[in-house]
């Protein structure tokens, strides 16, 4: 009786399998991505003194800012798809190290057309960081698991306001005048080192498959690849072609919302330093610390929005209102930054970065679903015959199925039976989903996911669903 009550409880094969790949992958990414943030926004530290010592105005500032941008947006094609050539492995390895030499040799900036340059080569060389953790963890984790993942990764970007505003200011105030440099050089230098230091281990920490690591036992192995062979299955018809991503208007939609996204928070990277100057805060070091305590929110947030969506299997609307409550909060700290007032400004401050950081997570299920292969390595888009309701119910029947016969439960989650119902409410696709199934497709469905026993239809038969 002990054992049998002690059962329920036990870790099934596959989530023993993904919370050790989780442990040993998602930690040395996340560190990776936030050192990729810090090198990236380090300028907006930077700039409180860097601009009188150089004498540079805001508009160099700005444009130099934005270069970086440029950069990213001419090779993150080209990095992506040297990815599908050379793995990951190598690829993430060779973005880090180059990126950490460039952040380097910032310091040695004297001109507005060194700076220009050298932030379009760290654009350049970043590029293809972030879209590429994002396809190679498609070869770790199904989509059902992969919004948590991405949202612990994600929430890097978060963590490096939280490490990067309090390391830039104590090296700017502690280290000025040392070795004949000034405090911004060296926050370049230092910070340019340990991304190198880091991105060296890419080598031995990352392998390409859970097939080609010795850490996973065989039945674990077994069943990582199942159910990620069951998730693509469940997606035969997204786009691999790079003409089909063109001509796809989701394509340029998501492009659009994505563009605005990144906008959103580089403007509160790169000019928040500024903001919280300009209410009377003059010491590097008491900028950084505020920077860095309106930063644990996004970091908080990504979390939760991750798991969240996850628990609901629901991506679009979990994205739309992250977006735009950054979005209102972001118009805030102009309004209130203008009137002078500290505790509202830095309040929308903080909102600001918790709703633009949360959106990232559930924001890429959007491109990484929808498509694959090399349309996948080269942008964004979506099938609409292929909903997502119908495709995240389809992928859960046999999960269903297992926890029906695991816990003997008369009904499924709540989620999954309304998910049924959405799937086939979805006129495009329900009939190309559940059409061969018989004449009340939902109602089979729904009574063998409820009884196990009395499975019929899509529960036991070859079918599309």
């Amino acid at each position: 009786m002990a054992i049998a009550a002690a059962t329920p409880t036990q870790v099934s094969v596959p989530d023993q399998a993904f919370w050790k790949i989780t442990l040993r992958l998602m930690p040395y990414l996340a560190l990776l991505w936030c050192l990729a943030w810090i090198d990236r926004v380090n300028i907006g530290f930077a700039k409180l003194t860097m601009l009188d010592d150089l004498k540079f105005s805001e508009a160099v500032y700005g444009l130099g800012a934005g270069m970086f941008f440029l950069g990213y947006f001419f090779f993150e094609v080209p990095s992506n798809l040297l990815l599908q050539k050379i793995g990951a492995r190598k690829t993430l390895m060779r973005i880090t190290i180059g990126w950490g030499a460039i952040c380097m040799a910032m310091s040695l900036v004297s001109t507005p057309t060194q700076f220009y340059v050298l932030r379009f080569l760290l654009g350049a060389f970043e590029a293809g960081f972030q879209p590429g953790v994002l396809i190679f963890l498609t070869s770790w984790y199904p989509a059902h698991r992969r919004a948590q993942a991405i949202g612990l990764f994600t929430s890097a970007t978060a963590v490096s306001g939280i490490v990067g505003g309090p390391t830039a200011g104590y090296v700017m105030s502690g280290l000025a005048g040392a070795g004949g440099l000034t405090g911004w050089q060296w926050v370049f230098i230092i910070e340019g080192a340990v991304t190198i230091l880091a991105g060296s281990a890419a080598w031995w920490v990352l392998k390409e498959k859970p097939v080609d690591v010795n850490w996973l036992s065989a039945d674990e192995k077994s069943a990582v690849m199942s159910e990620i062979k069951a998730d693509n299955d469940t997606r035969p018809d997204r786009p691999h072609r790079f003409g089909e991503l063109m001509a796809n208007p989701s394509f340029w939609l998501l492009t659009a919302i994505y563009f605005c996204l990144v906008a959103g928070y580089a403007t509160v990277n790169f000019f928040g330093p500024t903001a919280i100057r300009e209410l009377g805060f003059t010491q590097p070091t008491t900028i950084g610390w505020i920077i860095s305590a309106c930063s644990v929110g996004g970091a908080v947030f990504q979390i939760l929005m991750g798991r969240h969506s996850d628990k609901h299997e629901e991506v679009r609307l979990h994205a739309a209102f992250a977006i735009a409550f950054g979005a209102v909060s972001l118009a805030g700290v102009g309004i209130f930054l203008g009137q002078g007032n500290v505790y509202l400004t830095i309040a929308c401050l903080f909102l600001a970065i918790s709703g633009t950081a949360s959106a990232f997570p559930v924001f890429w299920q959007l491109p990484l679903g929808l498509f694959a292969g090399t349309a996948a390595a080269r942008g964004r888009g979506g099938d609409q015959l292929n909903c997502e309701p119908c495709r995240l119910f389809r992928a859960d029947i046999p999960r269903l199925h297992e926890r029906c016969d695991r816990d003997d439960q008369r009904r499924p989650p709540r989620g999954l039976r309304g998910r049924a119902m959405r799937c086939l409410t979805h006129r495009p696709c329900a009939k190309a989903t559940l059409g061969s199934c018989g004449p009340r497709p939902h109602q089979m469905i729904i009574t063998a996911a409820s009884n196990p026993s009395r499975r019929t239809g899509c529960g036991t038969a070859p079918c599309p669903g």
